[in-house]
């Protein structure tokens, strides 16, 4: 048995800005960081052959074309695994829909310990851009390459997406009682509302090509993701939250069903309560709200929002290995 543990992550700034629309034409850039929600990743060959998955759902077939779900198959075609595996997933949170990036932390997670599997170490690099292949141009599915990047490097990092397609990671350089102070500023709350990424990210994209507007407001969120960058580097945590809120509102302006009234009203009630700033995590429309505020509002914030709450910490770790205890017919 082998078992890969990939990190979830958190985006601040910058998401959106890594879908091609937008940095073909001029550089994006994300600032994001991995967090201690794990997806977790298990092979074992499968006795007498075949294919079993175990996933929400439960598949067992005879062939890689017999594969429903997409991201398996296409993982397992892009490393050339053909059969005789059984492979089981689980996750520290809901599989979908969260904004947490869970379905690209799968799939890194996924290529991780199927080439592990195969007797091969990929380096992040390498595995984000494998990553990218399966969903983005084997799946066809219309996302960005943040989440990838996060999944597969671990940390807290900005991401650059070029126009030749090429991604650039820079660790956020900070002092330790920095990142501390970050991370102790931190609320998260789960909204209890789950959406598929895919649509909300067609309609960002086509908005994005479509009206200037929305490209000036991507623009703005790029450069907000440098200052934060920035300030954190020298220590500025005060500085952080009116950068997430001014991303917001203009995240929302991007397309419709960003947010919606329960949403806003959760985040004027956290503002209201002593929250700096915020923002809805991932693509929109649900998941988790991230806000940023000191440590002795953080009871009263909960009471204003009245939404289950999250603990959430860093990870300094991208994908990895957490168990390899391949048998003889696993390295062939």
């Amino acid at each position: 048995m082998i078992i890969s543990r990939t990190p979830l992550r958190m985006s601040f700034v910058g998401g959106g800005s890594d879908l091609p629309v937008f940095y073909r034409e001029e550089p994006g850039a994300v600032l994001s960081t991995a967090i201690d929600k794990f997806v977790y990743v298990s092979v074992n060959p499968k006795f007498g052959g075949g294919i079993r998955l175990a996933y929400s759902q439960t598949e067992e077939v005879d062939r890689l074309d017999q594969i429903q779900h997409r991201l398996f198959r296409a993982a397992f075609e892009t490393l050339g695994i053909e059969g005789g595996v059984e492979v089981t997933t689980t996750a520290d949170i809901p599989s979908r829909g969260t904004g947490l990036g869970s379905s690209s932390t799968f799939t890194v997670g996924l290529l991780k310990v199927m080439s592990a599997y195969s007797g091969r170490d990929l380096p992040a690099g390498r595995l984000a851009q494998l990553a990218c292949e399966v969903e983005i141009e084997r799946c066809g599915e219309p996302i960005g390459k943040q989440d990838q990047y996060a999944a597969a490097f671990g940390g807290m990092n900005l991401f650059e997406f070029m126009p030749d397609d090429t991604v650039q990671v820079s660790p956020v350089i900070m002092k330790s009682e920095t990142r501390d102070r970050l991370q102790d500023e931190i609320l998260v709350f789960y909204t209890g509302k789950t959406r598929t990424a895919s649509s909300i990210l067609v309609a960002q994209s086509q908005a994005v090509a479509d009206d200037a507007s929305a490209r000036r407001a991507l623009r703005r969120m790029v450069g907000l993701t440098y200052q934060m960058r920035d300030d954190l580097s020298a220590g500025r945590v005060d500085a952080v939250g009116a950068i997430l809120d001014e991303s917001w509102s203009l995240k929302k302006t991007l397309s419709q069903g960003i947010s919606d009234p329960d949403i806003d009203a959760w985040y004027e009630a956290a503002m209201r309560a002593g929250a700096s700033g915020g923002k809805l995590l991932g693509a929109g429309a649900g998941g988790f709200l991230l806000f940023l505020a000191p440590p002795d509002r953080h009871d009263e914030i909960a009471c204003a929002v009245r939404l289950p709450r999250m603990k959430v910490g860093f990870s300094a770790e991208g994908a990895k290995i957490v168990y390899y205890n391949p048998s003889d017919g696993a390295l062939t």
